[in-house]
């Protein structure tokens, strides 16, 4: 199982999922381009001393991530899924995406998906963060696949 970051536009969001991947030993995945610096000293800054036990991959562009992405499904989280979280049977190579911050993820985007799936929340919000998001999903999928408590 893995993350992937269609273009994210928050550093801080970016530096949490480096800790997500570090604390779970998950691949993070940021698809370029971003909304923000990104070099060495913002990432220290966003991902405080978790750095070094992630294993993150950038990618130039969409285009270069499907030609470099893993073998297994790519499992979209977006507002504009019709199944929810508690309904989606996780497998051990999917690759969870999550869209721009400000954007969500364009349609060319879904229709590379080989699923769409959201996270329930009360109908007056809006949305969750994304790393927040990042890490229900994953925690929820390694549940599935790993047999976490």
């Amino acid at each position: 199982m893995r993350l992937a970051l269609f273009q994210p536009d928050i550093p801080q969001n970016v530096g949490a999922c480096i800790r997500l991947s570090a604390c779970f030993g998950v691949e993070l995945h940021v698809i370029e381009p971003v909304g923000f610096r990104f070099d060495d000293r913002a990432m220290k800054r966003a991902a405080l001393d978790y750095g070094p036990l992630g294993h993150m991959l950038r990618h130039a562009d969409w285009d270069a991530f499907q030609r470099d992405r893993p073998v297994g499904r790519l499992v979209l989280f977006t507002t504009r899924a019709a199944g929810t979280l508690s309904d989606f049977r996780f497998e051990a190579d999917d690759t969870l995406l999550f869209g721009r911050e400000s954007a969500g993820a364009p349609d060319f985007v879904h229709a590379a998906a080989d699923a769409r799936v959201f996270i329930p929340i009360r109908p007056e919000a809006r949305s969750l963060n994304l790393s927040v998001s990042a890490g229900i999903a994953l925690w929820e999928g390694l549940r599935q696949v790993q047999g976490l408590p």
